[in-house]
């Protein structure tokens, strides 16, 4: 059954929700966690959603922050040489366009590079609106980038409407205050509001002074 929500800004996450980078994320981190001798299946459920540095420290608690920033700074330069596989999510472009006449930011767990070579890839515009890795003092789960997303938009949070996929991002979104519309089915098992299998079930059509977006 459809499900309408109404609000004055979206925040989208990227990775899963606008570009699927699912082969590259899993090939290049798999490579990572092979010399560590962690389980492949350990690795899938923490990497997803989170900046490198937090899923490092999740993975190797033991080892010092310095040595995971350093890292990271190394896979985020990787990711960004690595397009091989990555494309749209089916109607994010179409959903962008939608949007373009409401406040509307990307907020992502990436940095800047990667998150615009991996647009790119996937033949996506960027939003005027971006909050990424540099911008933030915490990663997801913390609500730091999606509240900063929707103070750079002028917009209560919960007013805000977010696309996630990730665990990780929809505690983020919730623990902003805000609803959450589940890209994938996969993002099912982290109870958002709605959940579509991609973002051709989407619409969105005006409705005073904000939008209304409608899921079937």
């Amino acid at each position: 059954m459809p499900q309408t929500f109404r609000a004055r800004a979206a925040l989208l996450d990227m990775d899963g929700t606008l570009v699927d980078s699912t082969a590259v994320v899993e090939r290049l981190w798999l490579a990572w966690a092979q010399p560590h001798g962690l389980d492949p299946e350990f690795v899938l459920s923490v990497v997803h959603g989170r900046q490198g540095h937090q899923s490092m420290a999740i993975m190797l608690p033991d080892r010092p922050h310095e040595e995971n920033l350093a890292e990271n700074r190394e896979m985020l330069a990787r990711e960004s040489g690595d397009v091989d596989g990555v494309v749209e999510v089916p109607g994010a472009a179409g959903l962008l366009a939608a949007l373009t006449a409401y406040p509307h930011a990307i907020v992502t767990s990436a940095d800047d590079r990667l998150m615009r070579v991996r647009m790119g890839a996937a033949e996506l515009d960027v939003p005027a609106g971006h909050v990424t890795a540099e911008h933030v003092s915490a990663s997801k789960p913390d609500p730091e980038g999606f509240l900063l997303g929707a103070r750079r938009l002028g917009v209560d949070p919960a007013d805000c409407l977010v696309f996630e996929d990730s665990g990780a991002g929809i505690e983020a979104a919730r623990a902003a205050g805000m609803r959450v519309i589940g890209v994938g089915a996969g993002s099912a098992a982290h109870s958002p509001d709605a959940v579509v299998a991609d973002l051709t079930h989407v619409t969105v059509t005006a409705d005073g002074d904000g939008f209304a977006v409608t899921v079937d």
